[in-house]
């Protein structure tokens, strides 16, 4: 129908596994994506950071990839940092797109330092006190991700290290 109607070979493919966390069904989810790439859709899966499933959606066909934050309309932001960021490493012309979890501009912005092609919102919009607000706060918290993320930020560091030089500044002592 999709093709059909909006004259597209784009499918977000959401193929859910437990009721209560809407966690993807990720067996389903490699098999579906595997018949709808071989009738010609470009889909775009909705799935966890797990590092193996994303490698077995790629090989179905999937061209971009769509894990998870948090829980759908969980609000919770960026569940497993480290696993979002392994997945941008293992994947670095892959284009990837957070999808779903975020609840306020901030999470968005991470996503996009951590390296992340797109976010995709709906609950945390929907359901503001003021969705457009709430929409110009996300659209503005991604531009600043991704500008910070191409200024090149400092690594975070172990110890300290002085942001003024010390050498030649003079000595109180006695």
């Amino acid at each position: 129908m999709a093709r059909e109607l909006f004259d597209t070979p784009w499918i977000k493919l959401e193929v859910i596994g437990d009721a209560d966390t809407l966690q993807p069904d990720v067996f389903g989810l490699v098999e579906a994506a595997r018949i709808l790439s071989e009738d010609g859709f470009e889909v775009f899966p909705y799935t966890t950071e797990d590092l193996v499933v994303a490698d077995r959606l790629v090989e179905a066909g999937c061209r971009v990839l769509m894990p998870w934050g948090a829980p759908i309309g969980s609000a919770r932001g960026l569940n497993s940092v480290y696993g979002l960021q392994a997945l941008r490493a293992h994947f670095p012309d892959i284009p990837l797109v957070v999808d779903a979890g975020l609840g306020v501009p901030s999470h968005a912005a991470a996503a996009m330092e951590l390296g992340y092609d797109a976010v995709l919102l709906n609950t945390a919009v929907a359901e503001a006190g003021d969705p457009v607000a709430m929409a110009r706060a996300f659209a503005l918290a991604v531009e600043a991700g991704r500008a910070g993320l191409l200024a090149q930020p400092l690594e975070p560091r172990d110890m300290a290290v002085p942001s003024t030089p010390v050498i030649g500044k003079a000595v109180l002592g006695g």
